[in-house]
């Protein structure tokens, strides 16, 4: 089974493409194997890229759980940049359908592997991210309370739900222990992904993820959106925000007046292969 293993940030995600991902039967029970780092390839996902009447390509997304997801946000600079350097798409402004929509990305520069994202409008209703309680309302600033701590986080959907929570230090927040707690919290019926963040000036923030369906990761594309969206709607932050990851910077723009939020970025193809798992 050929494959090419990508990294956006320390995110990193095993790629399938023409055949090898149409023949795949079950990506949901390959995906564990293939991105077990001990026994098999080594990712944080498993991605296919199948054909689409509505884009240039369908991209899947399988979490290393096993989990389907709706939208990635490194795993878009990923597969733009593998598209566009393999010659299956002829352009550098390439069309990707997901299970969150059309998301639309922009090869700024195929050398350095920077990819420009529309991630298209970030929803806020609880109904929309989902969350419970009422429909129409936003969740900004909410109380929750897990782990015996109460938190206070802001919902954000990027096509699949975060929750936002601001902290005094990033880099000392018990991630492994606060976010399973929350991602499995019964708010969510979805389950969510959960950013700790802490504000350092009006444009940086520091954030810390632990994504639903993968655990800890170096970065979340997603999150650092939601992220931004978050800080924006608390009145923490400009406009362009950049967002500060274990595996690097994420540059994150949601322009006063449009709907949609931005996120600019790195990719990086780390090698090619043969898994001969099962």
């Amino acid at each position: 089974m050929q494959f090419t293993k990508y990294t956006g940030l320390g995110n990193d995600f095993v790629i399938l493409d023409g055949k090898t991902a149409h023949n795949v039967q079950d990506p949901c029970a390959l995906a564990p194997k293939i991105c077990d780092r001990h026994f098999g390839v080594g990712a944080d996902g498993l991605v296919l890229l199948l054909p689409s009447e509505k884009a240039d390509m369908r991209m899947q997304i399988i979490n290393s759980d096993g989990s389907e997801a709706e939208m990635c946000g490194n795993a878009t600079r990923c597969v733009a940049l593998h598209l566009y350097r393999k010659g299956i798409v002829l352009k550098k402004q390439i069309s990707l359908e997901t299970l969150a929509g059309i998301i639309h990305t922009d090869i700024i520069d195929d050398v350095t592997g920077t990819v420009r994202v529309d991630m298209g409008a970030p929803r806020l209703t609880r109904g929309e991210i989902p969350m419970k309680g009422i429909s129409s309302e936003r969740a900004v600033n909410v109380p929750l309370r897990a782990c015996g701590t109460e938190f206070c986080g802001t919902a954000v959907s990027m096509g699949n739900p975060h929750f936002v929570i601001f902290v005094p230090n990033a880099d000392k927040a018990p991630v492994e222990t606060w976010g399973p707690a929350l991602e499995n919290h019964e708010a969510f019926p979805r389950k969510t992904n959960v950013e700790f963040v802490h504000v350092i000036n009006e444009r940086t923030v520091r954030m810390r993820v632990w994504e639903r369906g993968a655990g800890i990761t170096k970065a979340c594309g997603t999150g650092a959106c939601a992220t931004a969206v978050a800080c924006i709607l608390n009145r923490k932050t400009i406009e362009q925000v950049t967002v500060k990851l274990d595996g690097g910077d994420l540059l994150i723009e949601w322009p006063v007046g449009k709907q949609n939020i931005f996120m600019t970025g790195p990719a990086h193809e780390v090698f090619t292969g043969d898994y001969k798992g099962g």
